[in-house]
């Protein structure tokens, strides 16, 4: 099973607000998801990125793959490149 780490759209028609979940490959956008790590709100001044950072580093150490929206989000919010 090939697990990524991607955004899950929330919020209201022209208003998007996103999830950062962890979700199996085959999984739709908006579908099953096995954890929500955080959330990304874009219209907000200035952005809102909250993301539970020692989650995402277990979630990567076991071999999920970050999209790369969500790779740049976790620049953003201090993780480490290591």
């Amino acid at each position: 099973m090939a697990v990524h780490i991607r955004l899950r759209r929330a919020g209201k028609t022209k208003k998007p607000a996103y999830r950062v979940v962890v979700a199996d490959s085959r999984a739709p956008r908006d579908g099953r998801f096995i954890e929500s790590i955080g959330y990304y709100n874009p219209l907000s001044e200035p952005p809102t990125i909250q993301i539970d950072l020692d989650k995402a580093a277990a979630w990567l150490k076991k071999g999920a793959q970050p999209s790369n929206t969500v790779r740049v989000l976790l620049a953003r919010a201090g993780a480490s490149k290591g």
